[in-house]
């Protein structure tokens, strides 16, 4: 079984969020990532919010970001 991981960073957001989550299994990044949604994006639990994030789920680790210059 390998990891999977949400990328905050490839949702649209006001907040431009890096946040990325890892887990073992699929339900517990959905309900980590659900989480951050409703505390930091202030979204609703809502089936079709966790429909989304499922959707969203990559197999492995996320890449780094991009440094950013100044």
């Amino acid at each position: 079984m390998g990891r999977k991981f949400i990328d905050c960073r490839e949702m649209p957001s006001d907040i431009k969020c890096s946040l990325a989550l890892v887990a073992d299994t699929e339900n517990e990044l959905v309900e980590a990532a659900v989480m951050h949604a409703v505390n930091v994006h202030h979204h609703q639990d809502t089936p079709e919010l966790r429909s989304m994030i499922r959707s969203a789920i990559h197999e492995g680790s996320p890449a780094e970001a991009p440094r950013q210059t100044a």
